[in-house]
């Protein structure tokens, strides 16, 4: 790999670590605040909501220009969201502005890697972009509840610079000062991400005209028979991972006793395992055999079933790592196969917009689903039930669906022999 695509990487890594040591700030302010709890997943749904309702005009603008521009730029609406933080706006409508700027991001962060890498290294850029993303979210989590300890918290607080007065007098504007300055470092590694010198489209400034292009890209992906497999596989794969992570803490609750923050640790080792089944995909998987890993899906559905029946955290331990390691060994070549699909027949940008929308649908609806399963009383026990029977129903319908796609490209194929 050359240093063009470390810096992509670095600028992926520094943005998400902010991202998400910002949640934890943000939570901590409406605590603070004394905000009603159902706000805190509120934060959540503010920040994901973007990827839905503009996935029609993000896919264009990461397509009309250079995506370090693109990059740059989406970054720069994330600081402006952590700075209204900074300055008492509400944590809901910062957040959603962060969540607008991380919506524009995307489909440039993953929009360049078709653009500039070959595509035989797809699956290895995408299993560095998914490690360090998910380092990124552990780390950040870390930093975030970390900056509000109070012995830390005081210490930092303490520190002033000799002559000038700072002006920050409380904990959650030391929070909000140390993320946006890592924020600015991410913007800093935006500046040196190489040009691909790819011909980029006009923006076309008639927003009627952008949904019906998105439409037809929606189709066009949809229909296309690897792109569908790979979309699926996708949008499953972020529904249900979200999903998860409610899970894992009701679960950690009623089934080990454990309280909340010990319960959020087991997150982190659900995500550890999705960071090491997305390292050693990247080495085993190339994107030609990248169908092959669907039935791990099935399998990642079966483990989750196996979580009712655990009692004890060192039993627990190794099924969550387990369960992320077949997370991210099957989402990271799929998550390939369609940015190379996507990239062939509509540009990167264009369909990384679609594969978010998908994908942040799903999350909005499966996240749904379960707190409305909750809200109706339905033990914890048997939503995991009922959510791993989903995700390996699901995955073995994918799996028909490739398997009848194959018999009809060869039925084709043994028909145009056969004619000629």
């Amino acid at each position: 790999m050359s240093l063009g695509f470390y810096i992509i990487m670095a600028a992926q890594f520094f943005s998400a670590l902010a991202d998400n040591a910002l949640l934890i700030a943000a939570i901590a302010i409406l605590r603070d605040m004394q905000a009603p709890a159902e706000y805190e997943p509120l934060l959540k749904t503010f920040f994901t909501v973007s990827y839905v309702l503009l996935a029609a005009f993000v896919g264009a603008f990461a397509d009309s220009m250079p995506k370090w521009r693109v990059m740059f730029i989406s970054n720069s609406i994330k600081i402006l969201g952590c700075s209204l933080m900074f300055f008492s706006v509400h944590p809901l409508a910062a957040y959603a502005v962060v969540g607008l700027g991380a919506a524009a991001y995307s489909p440039a962060k993953y929009g360049i890697l078709t653009e500039y890498l070959p595509h035989r290294q797809l699956v290895i850029a995408n299993g560095w972009i998914e490690g360090l993303t998910v380092t990124a979210i552990i780390l950040g989590v870390v930093l975030g509840g970390a900056l509000i300890k109070p012995d830390i918290a005081a210490s930092m607080l303490a520190f002033d610079l000799p002559v000038i007065e700072t002006g920050i007098d409380t904990v959650a504007e030391m929070n909000l000062l140390v993320i946006g300055a890592i924020y600015l470092l991410a913007a800093l590694f935006n500046l040196y991400v190489p040009d691909t010198g790819v011909d980029h489209k006009p923006l076309k400034r008639n927003p009627l005209y952008l949904l019906h292009e998105f439409n037809h890209c929606l189709r066009l992906l949809w229909r296309d028979k690897l792109g569908q497999v790979s979309l699926a596989v996708t949008t499953l794969f972020w529904g249900a991972g979200a999903t998860l992570q409610f899970i894992v803490i009701e679960w950690a609750k009623a089934a080990l006793n454990l309280d909340l923050s010990k319960a959020s640790m087991l997150q982190g080792v659900v995500a550890v395992g999705v960071a090491i089944g997305a390292v050693l995909a990247a080495r085993m998987i190339t994107l030609r055999k990248s169908v092959r890993v669907i039935p791990l899906g099935i399998a990642m559905g079966i483990g989750v079933l196996v979580m009712v029946f655990v009692r004890d955290t060192w039993a627990a331990l190794p099924l969550l790592v387990i369960v992320g390691i077949l997370s991210g060994f099957f989402v990271v070549p799929m998550n390939a196969l369609l940015q190379h699909r996507g990239h062939i027949l509509m540009g990167a940008g264009h369909s990384i917009a679609v594969q978010n929308f998908n994908e942040n649908l799903s999350i909005l609806i499966m996240t749904g689903i379960y707190s409305a399963l909750i809200k109706a009383g339905l033990h914890i026990y048997w939503v995991i039930a009922l959510f791993g029977l989903f995700v390996a129903a699901t995955m073995w319908l994918v799996k028909h669906r490739h398997e009848a796609n194959q018999r009809e490209h060869d039925d084709v194929i043994h028909l145009e022999d056969r004619t000629h």
